[in-house]
């Protein structure tokens, strides 16, 4: 085993990686096997996330039986904590592709049964799982082409990048920009029919643009810190947050925010809130829905709302997206900031894709504000 640790390591190979025309020791078939890991990069993040992990290990070290990925496992280590701790981090560090923790919270791929060609674990896409299982096979049992699959997929991942980058120029100009622009233009950006996922984590990325300028200007957030964003794919109930937004006061939840584009505000929704109001103890809890409140509900959750204040002190507050988002407009200094600061997160923001950015882009010359 190498003193090199797996950042280092990781970095060291990607350095090789922006030309690999010199790489020939790979199969035509193992080739076909990495272009569809490449291929599928943006919709199987957590094949590809593991399939680094594993190879910069076996990098570090070549007597690991790279296949028994748990440390439960005969003869086993902890993959998921390497990940966690070097790969995922250092991938975000580079802008490359990345899950929002670890390629081990796909579910799929943290079944406890080594990655034989017999495992038994279901992987979606199309030859998703043959091709995985192929390559972990290929350089197990002949490791010099360990350091080549890896050059292969970092220069696929580094080509995703490129292709995804969209220049969006911030807003230079010194006039403020009108309240009623900046709604009507997010309202388009949100509501757009995409025809892919990550579209609904724009209006998150709207609030947190927000809530970075709320805490610096608002009284009430004084001593407040801004929790980094996660991954906007879990389920509510199955989410380790509190909300997609946090803001901590003395080490602890201080208010939370869930943001829903295309879903109303059920009881069943502010129950899952309670639950959580229940474990974080925040003082607020927001539920902010472009679509609004169910009608049906409104008053099993109004009286919901009561009995929470009553037992825990926290005020839930279930609103309109656009109506709260324009109400804090009226209260920051500055809405060309505001802008910005939404400009640079779709932008960076790993789970928006292309069409977001070009879509922003297109409403930003739409309004006049490139």
């Amino acid at each position: 085993m190498t003193n090199i640790n797996h950042k280092e390591k990781l970095l060291e190979i990607y350095k090789k990686s922006f030309d690999i025309s010199d790489i020939e020791n790979i199969s035509k078939e193992d080739k076909q096997y990495l272009e569809n890991i490449i291929l599928n990069i943006d919709k199987n993040k957590g094949v590809y996330t593991v399939l680094i992990t594993l190879l910069v290990h076996k990098l570090i070290d070549s007597k690991q039986d790279i296949r028994f990925f748990q440390n439960k496992m005969k003869k086993g280590f902890s993959a998921r904590t390497i990940d966690t701790k070097y790969i995922t981090p250092t991938l975000k560090e580079l802008g490359l592709p990345s899950m929002a923790e670890s390629g081990w919270l796909t579910r799929s791929l943290e079944q406890p049964y080594p990655y034989t060609l017999k495992y038994e674990g279901e992987i979606s896409g199309k030859d998703m799982k043959k091709s995985f299982l192929k390559i972990v096979d290929s350089f197990q049992n002949k490791s010099s082409l360990t350091e080549n699959f890896l050059r292969f997929i970092l220069n696929g991942a580094i080509s995703f990048k490129d292709k995804n980058h969209i220049a969006i120029k911030k807003i230079s100009n010194g006039d403020e920009l009108s309240i009623s622009t900046i709604v009507s233009l997010l309202e388009e950006h949100f509501t757009e029919n995409y025809k892919t996922h990550g579209g609904s984590k724009l209006p998150v990325l709207a609030f947190y643009a927000m809530y970075k300028i709320l805490i610096t200007e608002l009284g009430r957030y004084k001593g407040c810190e801004l929790l980094p964003l996660g991954s906007h794919t879990a389920s509510d109930r199955t989410s380790k947050s509190s909300g997609d937004i946090e803001i901590i006061k003395n080490g602890k939840i201080f208010e939370s925010v869930e943001v829903k584009l295309d879903k109303r505000v059920d009881i069943t929704m502010a129950r899952i809130a309670y639950e959580k109001i229940a474990r974080f103890n925040p003082i607020r809890y927001y539920i902010l829905s472009y679509i609004g409140i169910s009608k049906d509900d409104e008053k099993s959750i109004n009286k919901l709302i009561l009995e929470i204040k009553k037992k825990h002190g926290c005020q839930l507050i279930v609103n309109g997206l656009l109506h709260t988002l324009r109400y804090y407009l009226r209260l920051i200094s500055d809405s060309k900031l505001f802008f910005n600061n939404y400009i640079e997160l779709v932008k960076e923001d790993s789970e928006i894709k292309t069409i977001h950015k070009i879509k922003l882009k297109q409403l930003m010359k739409k309004y006049d504000l490139l």
